[in-house]
């Protein structure tokens, strides 16, 4: 999922958040809800301005390369990696 980062000019705060391509960020109120933060003092409607946008490329947590399952945080290496999930 791509990362997008957002700009409030009314309180001067960037906000880094995950959403599909085709969802779209207007307002302070609806960036608030995806980042799971408090709008604040911040009037809901007020604008904000999409700054960045990147695709992660690498794979997802619990995933190995080219989205194979792995064996937790050591890749299934059961030599002492310390993660204490065997």
């Amino acid at each position: 999922m791509p990362t997008y980062e957002y700009y409030c000019e009314e309180n001067g705060r960037t906000i880094e958040v995950l959403h599909g391509m085709n969802d779209s960020v207007n307002t302070w109120e609806e960036l608030c809800k995806i980042a799971g933060i408090d709008c604040e003092d911040v009037p809901k409607d007020t604008s904000v301005e999409r700054k960045l946008f990147a695709v992660s490329l690498l794979p997802k947590k619990g995933e190995g390369p080219r989205g194979s399952s792995g064996g937790g945080c050591c890749g299934g290496n059961s030599g002492g990696c310390g993660c204490g999930g065997h």
